[in-house]
């Protein structure tokens, strides 16, 4: 097997144009989970930002900021007859320009890194779909003057793939708005500085003179969507601007509707003190058929930690058209390589200002910008409202019982005033709530389907038929074989059913809502009355035996035991002010308990017990539906 290595260098990429920008020369387009790509694959996040393209009369080279393939070509160009675009030609970063051959008298393939889209061409095929994001194009333009393509997509991070011959077509994050000079941009990188050729279109025909040379970087503007060819042979070039941003996703920050925070850093590449500055802008309107904006995500920066309460922090992000928070927020980093000069940044999302039903989007920009004016990095971020749908487990705390104390009448010699029948006169009774020595726990099982909310005394939840996890009222829905791995979750201080028949309460759970519900425990439930102990014969709720060959019956509801009848309240607060609080609601809620105890006997007239404590849930499954068979 033999080695050869194709020609590297600008004079490749005009050879290629011999006929057309390719030789004609067509590659097979890679398609995954529907979105054409070249050098990354990034998902959809619901952002919208338009890039202008100045296009000028026969060939622009531009380069897309922006991942407009939620519409193919032929929508974006091809069906509007006055579009002065007639080709539109990508390149593909190679994976490498070596190519192995098994005949040594057999000759290269064309090398071609184009694909292509062509307006009623029969004669060439089309293997351009769509337009993808950090990639360079050639475009052809039949117009006579300059025109501009306002292209509106997805913004995207910069991602860039350098090839070490040398070879690069490729544009820069610089600002849209006087942007630097390539002597400035580079001037932060001197290894890359002393050797880089540029090469630019200028227009009109492909020739020999056009891409032409960047005879001055000094007069040369470093313009954003325009793409250069840029040859470094042998060099590994890892700067495209004097600082990066480091995300967990590449794609961009999307919270979704369960997630409160997330990471990222700012590293600062330049040999000086920089300062890095962050705003956070609005979201275009979405084009027909996508999924409508909300609004901007309410963002927030996590600060410094309060050593008194551990809590931290934070300062809120708005846009520029938002009075609620600051408009910007920066950092200045260190030199590269000094403490200081990389920084991670804690960025969330507040979940209690996500007002609506669960599913409502919020999407924006971060753009990062820096002191020196070199570059522009667009973020997206977005976010959901959440649903409180799901099975939730938590616990109460029992910190206040309300008190039971009578006040009596007393004669003017301080002896107890008796009535007429004997008893003593009541003149009043104290049912305060009062603390307790000891909070007393109490388990939470709840579950919320979006609509309505129910409490349950158990909950079974596992893998049904060795299918999906299922959320369930019983045991036997579920997998039989599987049910080491299952789990069962008991509230020991609710009544125990046969039918394990929730408690429906009178709505879902919102943050800042309240939801009641009323359990009811009757005199006779063996299984659930306290007060009924089946071997204690004051309290079995049967009549004393004192002729054996009368059978005991059972006596009246206020005898021995009592029809108990429990009003629980939930209130949910809508979080503390601190970072945490605030960016944690999807998956744990709080609030204040209440529980309002009757005892119903004879002649039906209850006796009242109030208490009160906190309370706090966990949502362990985000399953909507509860199974019951």
């Amino acid at each position: 097997m033999r080695l050869k290595c194709s020609s590297a260098g600008p004079a490749r990429a005009r050879a290629a144009h011999s006929n057309g920008p390719a030789g004609r020369g067509v590659l097979a387009v890679l398609l995954l989970a529907g979105m054409w790509f070249a050098g990354g694959v990034f998902s959809a996040s619901a952002q919208w930002l338009t890039q202008p393209l100045v296009i000028k009369p026969g060939w622009t080279a531009v380069y897309l900021n922006v991942d407009a393939s939620s519409q193919n070509l032929d929508q974006l160009v091809g069906y509007d007859p006055t579009d002065p675009i007639d080709q539109i030609w990508l390149w593909r970063v190679p994976a490498s320009t070596a190519q192995y051959i098994s005949d040594p008298a057999a000759q290269l393939s064309d090398g071609s890194h184009w694909i292509t889209w062509m307006r009623n061409s029969p004669a060439t095929p089309t293997t351009l779909g769509a337009l993808v994001p950090n990639s360079a194009y050639l475009i052809h333009s039949t117009a006579s003057t300059n025109f501009t393509w306002r292209v509106q997509g997805q913004p995207v991070p910069p991602s860039y793939a350098w090839d070490l011959t040398g070879l690069n077509f490729i544009g820069f994050s610089t600002p849209s708005v006087n942007p630097p000079n390539f002597q400035n941009y580079l001037a932060p990188d001197p290894a890359i500085a002393g050797i880089v050729q540029l090469y630019q279109y200028i227009g009109g025909n492909l020739n020999a003179n056009n891409p032409q040379p960047v005879f001055s970087q000094y007069l040369t503007k470093v313009t954003r969507g325009q793409a250069f060819w840029v040859s470094a042979t042998n060099v590994n070039n890892s700067y495209f601007g004097p600082f990066k941003v480091s995300l967990l996703n590449p794609a961009g920050i999307n919270f979704g509707a369960g997630s409160g925070q997330t990471t990222f850093h700012l590293q600062n590449v330049t040999a000086n003190p920089l300062t890095v500055t962050m705003r956070l802008l609005a979201s275009e309107a979405p084009p027909y058929g996508q999924t409508n904006i909300v609004g901007a995500p309410p963002l927030l920066v996590e600060g410094a930690q309060n050593p008194a309460n551990l809590s931290y922090a934070y300062t809120a992000l708005a846009t520029n058209n938002s009075a609620s928070g600051t408009n910007s927020y920066s950092w200045t980093l260190a030199p590269a390589g000094q403490p200081g000069s990389d920084v991670a940044v804690v960025l969330g999302v507040n979940r209690f200002a996500l007002t609506g039903p669960g599913g409502l989007l919020y999407a924006g920009t971060l753009q990062f910008t820096d002191s020196l004016g070199f570059s522009e990095i667009d973020v997206p971020v977005s976010a959901q409202s959440q649903t409180t749908a799901g099975l939730w487990v938590g616990s109460a705390s029992i910190t206040q019982v309300g008190s039971y104390l009578k006040s009596y009448a007393t004669n003017e010699d301080g002896s107890l005033l008796v009535s007429s029948n004997g008893a003593f006169v009541i003149t009043g009774v104290n049912t305060n709530l009062g603390a307790v020595v000891t909070p007393y726990p109490l388990r939470l099982i709840i579950f919320n389907d979006g609509t309505n909310a129910s409490l349950l005394q158990r909950v079974y939840y596992g893998i049904r038929g060795g299918t999906n996890l299922v959320v369930a009222t019983t045991e036997s829905v579920l997998d039989q074989a599987q049910l080491g791995v299952a789990r069962r979750i008991t509230s020991t201080q609710m009544p125990w059913m046969a039918t394990n028949t929730p408690w429906a309460f009178n709505g879902p759970l919102t943050l800042g809502g309240t939801i009641t519900t009323t359990v009811t425990d009757a005199f006779d439930d063996q299984a659930a009355n306290p007060f009924l102990h089946t071997f204690h014969p004051d309290h079995n709720n049967l009549t004393p035996i004192t002729d054996p060959t009368v059978p005991p019956h059972e006596l009246l509801a206020g005898s021995e035991s009592y029809n108990i009848q429990r009003t629980i309240t939930l209130s949910f607060v809508t979080g503390g002010n601190d970072f945490v609080s605030l960016t944690s609601s999807a998956s744990s809620l709080a609030g204040s308990y209440q529980e309002a105890i009757s005892l119903i006997g004879l002649g039906g007239f209850p006796r009242n017990f109030n208490t009160a404590g906190s309370f706090t849930l966990t949502r362990i499954s985000p399953i909507a539906t509860l199974t019951t068979q």
